[in-house]
């Protein structure tokens, strides 16, 4: 059954003057995997960090399943996980520890907490490294504990800061895989902030967002048509002009 995961009205922001989303709405559909695509600088950080209310929405609206951002944040932020690109994991802590702080701040009780710990860890084949310390693991290995971490709590829509970057490319092909595969298995919607061309499923949605504004969004191959590009690199230059944002 597919819903209504998030739903961006009209969201402008601006940092002492400039201009850092401009009137941007689009909405995810649950079950979908959408990769947002923009050079540096081009709004991507602060649109996650408005979804997130890392930073206060001053214009426009925000709604996740249903639920104002602003006006009923526990509610709506409760649908929510997130994997940013910065690791938010302790690393004097077990892989263990990590996940059941999360999940106590959840509100979930111990047998809970342990039996989803268990099943999202064996999903990603790390259910047998659950007792050791952060610092010990590679960062292919912290990425599967964050995205296990951002899903305890079922949430409706999991967001991606570039989570791959810097990782060696089996690991990132893996992640990038597993992520895929949740939309179907879990049916949530999947916001995946990214500049890597390679990551884009043929299934998949996009929004191309340069200067602040969306220049494109829709299914792959809509956006290969409208753009009467051949492949999404080429795509994604025409739609930003190939400049630097």
């Amino acid at each position: 059954m597919s819903f209504t995961a998030l739903s961006i009205e009209n969201l402008s922001f601006s940092y002492s003057g400039k201009v850092a989303l401009d009137q941007v709405g689009f909405s995810l559909e649950s079950g979908a995997c959408t990769l947002l695509l923009g050079p540096n600088g081009a709004g991507k950080s602060t649109l996650f960090a408005l979804i997130t209310r890392l930073y206060d929405t001053r214009s426009g609206r925000i709604e996740l399943v249903g639920f104002d951002i602003k006006k009923q944040t526990r509610k709506a932020l409760a649908r929510l996980g997130v994997v940013f690109q910065q690791t938010t994991l302790d690393m004097d802590l077990s892989v263990m520890q990590n996940l059941r702080y999360h999940a106590a701040l959840h509100g979930m009780s111990r047998r809970l907490a342990n039996e989803r710990i268990q099943l999202e860890l064996e999903r990603l084949n790390m259910y047998e490294r659950r007792f050791e310390k952060i610092r010990q693991l590679n960062g292919g290995h912290r990425r599967r504990v964050e995205i296990a971490r951002a899903l305890l709590h079922k949430p409706a829509l999991l967001l991606l800061d570039e989570p791959t970057v810097g990782l060696d490319v089996p690991s990132r092909e893996a992640i990038v895989k597993y992520i895929h595969q949740l939309t179907v298995t879990e049916n949530i919607a999947v916001l995946w902030a990214s500049h890597l061309i390679d990551e884009v499923y043929p299934q998949d949605h996009l929004i191309v967002l340069h200067k602040g504004q969306i220049k494109a969004s829709g299914p792959v191959n809509a956006i290969l048509e409208s753009t009467g590009a051949d492949t999404i690199n080429e795509a994604f230059l025409r739609l930003t002009q190939g400049e630097n944002a």
